[in-house]
């Protein structure tokens, strides 16, 4: 890869933390939905993406985990895996993986003086400046495209679909997990108007696989799937998995799909991952089917049986037991609701919780309440941090109706106290759950897994 020795006399970037730097500084030109900037950015490099097999993942929930199943069963498979996901729980490589490894911070640092003169050159335009994601979206595709030559790559979107930067590309096989609440200050505030826009990645004759379950979202999908002369396998309709039977850690299950019938087990918890692997499993088969991949069953069923995903219900200590769970929606709480005392004995559950302000709180209190002996309200460090007396006085409100009797509501600012609180009152029959945005999440992962070299991000 060429040098480059610096644009308008801006020196290069000489080190992994000044490329991170330069691209986290992006950050203040905030979410721009649309494609402009990004196809620019394309354009000027010759189309890498182009190059590339994607396996295009969108959905309220479940995304991370999707991807996850994914990776696991193609690298298990044979083949190279590209995976690019967000936000990341411990560091900013962490989003641009290629066969379970993070790119190297001084692949990362070249790619980032690749972009500079150009993201620069974009900035002065009618365009504006490029977004943070927008850079690390073009990253991705580089080092994709240039420097790793995966087989395919798992690709998240990042907000929606339609209009997210990571549709520049054309995949093999698009995902749509399910729809829910979530970022509605973007997408819209019904769930037509966000399956819409998730429904933006199905793209004309690329198979669809989708676990969305509401009729009003599902005729969207289809609108947009016939519209596209797309083949749409629905969860419930085309494919289906029973329920679990949970054993020796794992959650075994049914997937009876349009070619053939499969029993599964994953060591991933929650009622949820049964859905996530099922529509992973179905986009499997639709590249194993029509696209020729090779795909042996123990590998499959291996692959599955070893996946994991950093914060999803995630036992972090024994003693005592603190599970971390990145629920941060109405939807998410419900899963997380019912999937605790299904993997759980306990006596008390005292859970802790930070949010984001642009969350439907209301909602996820309405789940979570009634199984909560003592809730304790910190605040992330994060820019769009809600207050945590905001939390309370929603609490509050919706205690009589919802909350168990003796419901104790604590107020502590600080996170690290916060979880030093939630320790201390958290006998050996208890359970301790940290729940509510991946900023939160991330930190006290970084402090109970003692790895002070954390960083964490959007």
């Amino acid at each position: 890869m060429d040098e480059w020795t610096g644009s308008g006399g801006t020196a290069p970037l000489t080190s992994y933390t000044e490329a991170v730097d330069w691209i986290n500084g992006l950050i203040p030109f905030g979410i721009r939905p649309g494609l402009e900037r990004i196809e620019r950015l394309m354009e000027k490099l010759g189309q890498p993406q182009r190059k590339l097999k994607f396996i295009h993942v969108a959905g309220t929930n479940g995304k991370g985990s999707t991807c996850a199943f994914l990776t696991s069963v193609l690298i298990r498979s044979g083949y190279s895996v590209g995976t690019f996901t967000s936000p990341y729980i411990t560091k900013f490589t962490n989003r641009f993986q290629y066969n379970g490894t993070d790119i190297p911070e001084d692949v990362l640092t070249e790619l980032a003086n690749k972009l500079r003169p150009l993201v620069e050159e974009i900035a002065q335009s009618e365009l504006g400046s490029p977004t943070m994601f927008e850079v690390a979206t073009a990253l991705a595709i580089l080092y994709y495209a240039e420097v790793c030559y995966p087989d395919v790559v798992v690709w998240e979107t990042g907000l929606g679909g339609r209009l997210d930067v990571t549709n520049i590309v054309t995949p093999i096989v698009s995902i749509i997990t399910n729809v829910g609440h979530d970022h509605t200050d973007v997408l819209g505030d019904t769930l037509e108007e966000i399956a819409g826009e998730k429904a933006g990645i199905i793209k004309p004759g690329v198979p669809a696989v989708s676990c969305v379950s509401q009729p009003e979202a599902i005729a969207v999908l289809k609108a947009k799937a016939a519209a596209c002369k797309s083949t749409l396998y629905l969860a419930g309709e085309d494919f289906s998995y029973g329920s679990a039977v949970v054993s020796g850690g794992l959650q075994t299950f049914t997937f009876k799909g349009p070619f053939r019938s499969l029993e599964l087990g994953i060591a991933m918890k929650g009622e949820h991952q049964l859905s996530n692997s099922a529509g992973a499993m179905m986009a499997l088969e639709v590249l194993r089917q029509y696209m020729a991949f090779m795909l042996e069953d123990e590998d499959v069923l291996e692959g599955f049986r070893s996946t994991f995903w950093a914060g999803r219900l995630e036992e972090v200590s024994t003693s005592p037991r603190i599970v971390l769970d990145g629920a941060h929606n109405p939807e998410g709480a419900e899963s997380l609701a019912k999937s605790l005392p299904q993997f759980y004995k306990y006596d008390k559950l005292n859970l802790l919780m930070g949010m984001l302000a642009n969350k439907h709180h209301e909602s996820y209190f309405k789940h979570i309440l009634p199984i909560v002996d003592t809730l304790i309200l910190t605040e992330p460090d994060f820019r769009k941090k809600m207050d945590a007396e905001d939390l309370q006085a929603i609490a509050e409100r919706l205690r009589e109706k919802y909350a168990k009797e003796n419901l104790v509501i604590k107020v502590e600012h600080d996170w690290g106290q916060a979880l030093q609180l939630l320790q201390s009152i958290t006998a050996e029959q208890d359970l301790a759950v940290v729940s509510g945005t991946l900023y939160l999440i991330s930190d006290v992962r970084s402090t109970l897994l003692r790895q002070p070299n954390s960083e964490k991000g959007w």
